[in-house]
């Protein structure tokens, strides 16, 4: 069975650090490109973050970079999205999901986690 799970969301004040995590079944992990995905109420979802299957290419909205890393672990069939220096509009539901390719848009990926809430107080 597919699954991808978010865990480490959370309450944190503006300047904090948040470290996502998602756990992908073994097949999804090895061979597809993994993602980070964010909606906020009353917003479409966004494109955050994306690194290949390899690991070797990654890319960020640009609202992010600098401050977040996406990183994965093939053997620990996890993908991490390290958050530092929150912001309150990065207050969202953050998504992992799973695609053939690195790409910057939801329509692209195959499969999706529940979600996980970040909420960053000012």
């Amino acid at each position: 069975q597919v699954q991808l799970v978010e865990s480490g969301g959370g309450l944190v004040q503006a300047g904090g650090s948040l470290r996502l995590s998602c756990a992908a079944s073994g097949r999804i992990c090895s061979g597809y490109a993994l993602g980070w995905f964010r909606q906020a109420p009353g917003k479409e979802r966004e494109f955050v973050a994306v690194i290949a299957r390899s690991g070797g290419y990654t890319a960020y909205v640009e609202s992010v970079k600098g401050r977040f890393t996406i990183s994965r672990d093939n053997a620990e069939n996890t993908v991490y999205l390290q958050m530092n220096s929150l912001k309150p509009e990065d207050t969202a539901v953050y998504y992992c999901a799973a695609s053939r390719l690195a790409g910057r848009t939801a329509a692209q990926y195959d499969y999706w986690g529940q979600g996980t809430q970040v909420t960053v107080r000012s």
